[in-house]
């Protein structure tokens, strides 16, 4: 059930298949004094076919502060919501100002999660998704590519990001050239009938790919494995007898020993002479 308090309401909306519109969504958008949205006339499609009319009101990175003086005073008394074009508003999306606005200003704020491009990529991906970065949009800029890359050239988690579809070939050029080759999965079309994913590595997925992404429009989905952190074997066990010592009062000595070799790099049977000995004593 929907809340009804005026205020803003963030609303997730279908990346692609109209089907994913939650329960909740829908109501929350058939309850609003006004939706604010990127683009009415691509908004127009959803409402549509939920059989929804209201007044609609663009946002977009130019206008934000415009529209932001033309609701204020509604936002007390009205419900408004915010929607992108797909998925879930401000990723990668203008919203944040607005939603800054209603913080300082003791305004009502609530989310309808749904869907979103990010986590079905990564569920996908092959590759950890326990932890990762989002990087936004791969730069329209050729001066700010350098900076993208320099800032996910030493993660070691998985990254994810969006990419133009003409943008896409030199993308890839620039993380095989700058990167090294590492396993990259990327998505075309999400949630959508011709639904696509491409993984593999450099000049693999070149090849998978080519031909999808010549006449491709819109964007897609990026998941690139993080840098490869190399173990060292400079670690002195003598300085880790104390947390040893904590680990056997939890583990057994062969779980101590693979954890003790997975956390240093240090060949199993060293640690486990090492561990053993601290065990006696």
């Amino acid at each position: 059930m929907s809340k009804t308090f005026f205020g803003l309401h963030i609303v997730a909306t279908p990346i692609g298949n109209l089907k994913d519109i939650s329960e909740r969504a829908a109501l929350t958008l058939k309850e609003a004094d006004m939706i604010i949205c990127e683009n009415p006339k691509h908004s127009l499609k959803l409402l549509n076919n939920l059989g929804i009319k209201k007044k609609l009101i663009s946002l977009h990175d130019y206008n934000e502060i415009d529209v932001i003086k033309k609701i204020s005073d509604k936002l007390f008394t009205k419900k408004i919501v915010l929607i992108s074009d797909a998925g879930s508003p401000l990723i990668s999306d203008p919203g944040f100002k607005l939603v800054n606005y209603c913080i300082k200003n003791n305004v009502n704020i609530t989310s309808i999660p749904g869907p979103t491009a990010l986590i079905p990529a990564l569920q996908m991906s092959g590759l950890p998704i326990n932890e990762f970065c989002f990087f936004g949009f791969f730069p329209k800029v050729k001066k700010d590519v350098s900076k993208f890359i320099n800032n996910i050239k030493d993660n070691d988690k998985t990254t994810v990001f969006f990419v133009s579809s003409h943008k896409l070939s030199e993308c890839l050029k620039i993380i095989q050239s700058h990167l090294g080759d590492r396993f990259v999965s990327i998505f075309k079309e999400l949630t959508k009938l011709n639904e696509k994913v491409f993984r593999g590595y450099g000049n693999e997925i070149f090849k998978k790919i080519a031909i999808e992404s010549k006449d491709a429009k819109g964007e897609f989905v990026v998941v690139l494995e993080g840098k490869k952190v190399k173990k060292s074997n400079n670690f002195n066990l003598e300085n880790l007898d104390n947390e040893i010592i904590k680990l056997l009062k939890k583990f057994s000595l062969t779980d101590v020993v693979q954890i003790v070799h997975k956390l240093t790099g240090i060949k199993k049977n060293i640690v486990y002479k090492w561990v053993l000995e601290l065990k006696k004593q």
